[in-house]
């Protein structure tokens, strides 16, 4: 265990706070950058309005460091963990710390439920989903993805048989799209 790079319990927990604050108030520039240049692009009136809106909200959420979504979601978290890296504490309750900090520090709306048919909210938006990936090296990488359910709320599915066609595919896309409407968040 000598010469082992070390992490601690509160070092992952403040890591995962900051994370979840900050997935949640901004966009990544790559996609920043692609909504304005398709609001540029966009010849419909009503779509670029949409777009120019879009826009001006995850300015304004910036300047006032706001959530991007008032559907602040689960957190979901990707955590690539060096082999050769040494953890103090439970991995997976500072992961949880950290979500329950970030969520509470950031006025993050907490919308985790313990048991779906009882509904009962957590209070803290934990657990959070957590996916862990053991990797050469003494590096943890964490990645936070807030998962929103919107679109959950609208969603259908069905099974095809093998020989199910295009058509068949594409037209129950479409009817879906159609009778959910504005309803679902993109």
């Amino acid at each position: 265990m000598h010469g082992l790079r070390t992490l601690t319990y509160e070092e992952i927990a403040e890591a995962v706070a900051g994370l979840c604050i900050e997935a949640n108030r901004r966009l990544p520039d790559s996609v920043e950058g692609a909504l304005r240049q398709s609001a540029e692009r966009e010849r419909s009136p009503l779509a670029r309005e949409v777009l120019e809106d879009l826009t001006r909200n995850f300015e304004e959420a910036d300047r006032l460091q706001l959530p991007i979504c008032q559907d602040t979601g689960m957190a979901v978290v990707f955590a690539e963990v060096g082999q050769e890296l040494r953890i103090c504490g439970g991995f997976e309750d500072a992961v949880n710390e950290g979500v329950r900090r970030g969520y509470l520090r950031g006025l993050l709306r907490l919308s985790v439920v313990a048991d779906p048919l009882r509904r009962g909210n957590t209070g803290d938006n934990t657990p959070a989903i957590l996916h862990t990936r053991l990797v050469p090296g003494d590096r943890l990488r964490l990645t936070v993805a807030p998962k929103g359910f919107g679109s959950e709320n609208m969603s259908a599915i069905r099974m095809f048989t093998p020989a199910a066609t295009e058509e068949e595919l594409v037209s129950f896309v479409s009817d879906c799209v159609g009778r959910a409407g504005s309803n679902p968040c993109p």
